[in-house]
């Protein structure tokens, strides 16, 4: 098995008063040679931002961009006709950016700040008609088991958002001394391990809040939960 420990305090950071940004992979005006991705996923970002503020519209295109609201409201429009679409914690939104998609994100609330996770994978096709969806999941459906937030558009997975790349995001919420067994997908892919909070020891790492391990090289590892802890897995192919 391969490891690669990426802690909280190593990732790339930007305070731009109204947005407080962390980047996992070099993003922006944060670049490390050995943080441009972790296969297939290009960016991790841990944003917070202020209340009324957000980012105007802008485009991106031949690019997968999953966003999970952790505290506050998001909401997002789009020149896909969809018009400030609120996006509540325990939500996912999705979006294959394919051709080209213009859109903006706000923080929806006038006096509380805003915090998500937006994730971008490299799809494993390009130039696709754009599109869009959100979903909401439930809390006791990830408490000390898997939940499945997003699949593969090739595959019949029932329950879960859907992008153009053979990859899987799951989140688990462990009660402390539980543990859980992750089984890959796949041998050749990897999986980035994200400790949204708490404490947990995966192999022989320790995880405190927002610690990741990139895990290839192997088809299941162990996870032991040292206090109450919620995780974030994105596996994705490691050869793009």
């Amino acid at each position: 098995m391969k490891t690669v420990v990426h802690k909280a305090d190593s990732r790339g950071f930007a305070n731009h008063g109204w947005l407080q940004a962390n980047h996992s992979f070099s993003f922006a005006n944060f670049y490390n040679p050995e943080k441009i991705h972790f296969g297939a996923l290009r960016v991790l970002n841990d944003d917070v931002i202020a209340p009324k503020m957000g980012f105007g519209t802008h485009p991106h295109n031949n690019m997968e961009i999953i966003t999970i609201p952790l505290k506050g409201v998001l909401k997002h429009r789009d020149n896909m006709h969809n018009a400030w679409q609120p996006i509540l914690p325990g939500e996912v939104q999705v979006m294959s950016a394919g051709t080209g998609v213009q859109h903006s994100e706000i923080n929806g609330s006038e006096k509380e700040h805003l915090s998500l996770f937006q994730i971008w994978i490299i799809p494993n096709k390009e130039q696709v008609s754009p599109r869009y969806d959100q979903k909401k999941f439930l809390e006791a459906d990830r408490k000390n088991k898997l939940q499945s937030l997003v699949t593969s558009i090739d595959e019949d997975h029932e329950g879960s958002l859907k992008i153009h790349q053979d990859a899987v995001i799951s989140r688990i919420d462990l009660d402390k001394g539980k543990s859980f067994e992750y089984v890959l997908k796949k041998s050749d892919n990897g999986v980035y391990v994200m400790t949204i909070n708490g404490l947990v020891q995966v192999d022989s790492k320790v995880l405190e809040s927002r610690d990741a391990v990139g895990i290839s090289e192997t088809e299941k590892f162990q996870i032991m939960a040292k206090e109450d802890s919620s995780l974030l897995f994105i596996e994705v192919p490691m050869h793009i």
